[in-house]
């Protein structure tokens, strides 16, 4: 029988295939983050599914992480290459930080990243804003990140595995600059259709940088079809649709999808913790949940989110199902993110006044609907409130996978709970059992709401099990071996032997050499 993939097979995968060559992963976000905290300094792990998904494989593999260092005592713990052993508690791997000024975040970061290609990117209907300024600091601080890969590099056989949006042009820098690399990309959130992607100013040298990728995955097939057709009609490059390739000057680019999972083990036995034991029964309390059914979201505080659509939502059941009122309790968990920018602070406003509207409308002097936390939660605290939820809602607007809806799967020990779903997340492909909402139809996800606190017991579990079947099946590991082993397939096919060829539709391998289901 196949087994899962697991973190010691990753690790020998690596070992046996990757023999000779160094790791480094790039991000912008860095995996742990330093601290001042009454004099001490201490350290935490920044909300994000990126950081979250790669941290169990760079454990996993080992390596170097290249990333911006945000922390107020980064700079303190850090040597004189600007290098730090991560886990701080149990060192696996090198972190390395690079610096940027205010003035550089905001132009790279804040500006033509997350005001121009996240909204792009994102069918959310939030004008993207293209300034010229913003997009040559975008420019220089890829420039800088590459100029640290080829430092730390040093003339090594290196694979570089670059994350997402904010390293656009990095690839075709390091193609540039004649080291011994092998250079992936994995960009994780959704790629527009071409027509969309035409109000890129600067569409034809973003492509440009992608395609200095050997290897350019995405979560779903339908986001490689959209680059691709992007590129076909912008670039004078040739576009193999069949094979899922695009070559430009020669050089051959694979784009495939891979859809990320999480590290269902490790999940799993947190969920299983006295900790969040101890979680549940605080969460009992505080929200007083005696005799209660529980809702909850827990997201980032980010207009692709949902969250007014999902709050508008709890408002039509109470209206057309008034037996609810003092019955049901909803947590909205909305960590603030990005809040300098002015989307951000719109969306904050609107969610705050939608849920004291709500709260004005159906609340009495003991209970209210909406329970507002603008804060961010511990792994247990928020696995514990999975734990006790009835349902889980994650509807997104738009969105390249949705690690939430896969952890509180993970969450549900007990095989039970009932998952609300966009239809416009990624993680809808794979999670069919979860109840599957259009997220801008407000009554549909009302009609969801009624269905999950209505749905029987024999139906929950039922769907509950598959998903966590899937869950566990296509977690953390694969997506990082399914990945790598497409990278092996192209640059090292002498390493590939044990491996047929890669269905681009499926994401799957038939690798029983290795006796894992990839």
């Amino acid at each position: 029988m196949l087994k899962v993939w697991t973190r010691e097979i990753l690790q020998e995968f690596v070992r046996t295939k990757l023999d000779g060559y160094r790791l480094i992963v790039v991000s912008n976000r860095e995996p742990y983050q330093h601290r001042l905290h009454e004099g001490k300094i201490t350290y935490s792990e920044p909300a994000g599914g990126v950081t979250a998904a790669l941290d169990p494989v760079m454990r996993a593999c080992g390596g170097l992480w290249i990333a911006h260092g945000s922390g107020d005592a980064d700079r303190q713990v850090v040597d004189r290459r600007d290098h730090v052993a991560v886990p701080p508690d149990n060192p696996e791997y090198s972190l390395r930080r690079i610096w940027l000024s205010k003035e550089e975040e905001a132009g790279y970061y804040g500006g033509l990243s997350n005001q121009g290609l996240w909204p792009l990117c994102h069918v959310a209907f939030t004008r993207p804003n293209f300034d010229p300024d913003h997009w040559e600091m975008y420019r220089r601080i890829n420039q800088r990140f590459a100029d640290a890969v080829v430092e730390e590099a040093n003339g090594d056989p290196t694979f570089v595995f670059i994350q997402d949006y904010h390293f656009a042009l990095l690839p075709r820098m390091l193609r540039n600059s004649n080291a011994n690399l092998v250079v992936a990309q994995f960009w994780h959130i959704p790629w527009p259709n071409a027509e969309v992607f035409r109000a890129f100013p600067w569409r034809e040298e973003i492509l440009d940088g992608l395609l200095g990728n050997d290897l350019l995955g995405f979560h779903l097939p339908n986001h490689c079809q959209n680059f691709l057709d992007t590129v076909d009609r912008s670039l004078e490059a040739r576009i193999d649709f069949a094979n899922f390739e695009a070559v430009l000057r020669g050089h051959a680019t694979s784009v495939k999808p891979f859809p990320i999972g999480i590290d269902f083990d490790d999940h799993v036995e947190i969920a299983e913790s006295d900790e969040v034991t101890r979680q549940m029964k605080r969460w009992h309390k505080e929200l007083q949940l005696d005799g209660k059914l529980l809702g909850v979201g827990i997201d980032r505080l980010d207009y692709t989110k949902g969250i007014p659509e999902r709050l508008s939502a709890l408002h039509r059941l109470l209206l057309e199902n008034p037996g609810y009122r003092e019955k049901l309790v909803f947590v909205q968990i909305a960590v603030p993110s990005r809040s300098s920018l002015p989307a951000y602070q719109q969306i904050e406003e609107e969610v705050e006044s939608l849920t004291a509207q709500i709260n004005l409308r159906w609340s009495t002097e003991s209970w209210k609907p909406i329970t507002l936390l603008r804060e961010n939660y511990a792994v247990a605290e928020m696995i514990a409130l999975h734990r006790l939820a009835n349902f889980c809602v994650v509807t997104s607007l738009h969105d390249g996978m949705n690690l939430v809806a896969k952890e509180f799967a993970a969450s549900r020990v007990d095989e039970d709970g009932v998952l609300v779903l966009s239809s416009f997340a990624g993680a809808a492909k794979e999670l069919k059992d979860a109840l599957l909402v259009n997220p801008f139809a407000v009554e549909e996800i009302s009609a969801a709401y009624r269905k999950a606190l209505e749905m029987p017991p024999d139906e929950r579990r039922r769907r509950m099990r598959k998903m966590r079947e899937n869950v566990e099946q296509n977690n953390v590991y694969r997506w990082a071996g399914t990945f790598l082993s497409e990278q092996v397939e192209i640059d090292f096919p002498d390493r590939h032997d044990q491996y047929p060829e890669f269905d681009p539709h499926t994401a799957t391998y038939n690798t029983r050499a290795l006796g894992v289901a990839v």
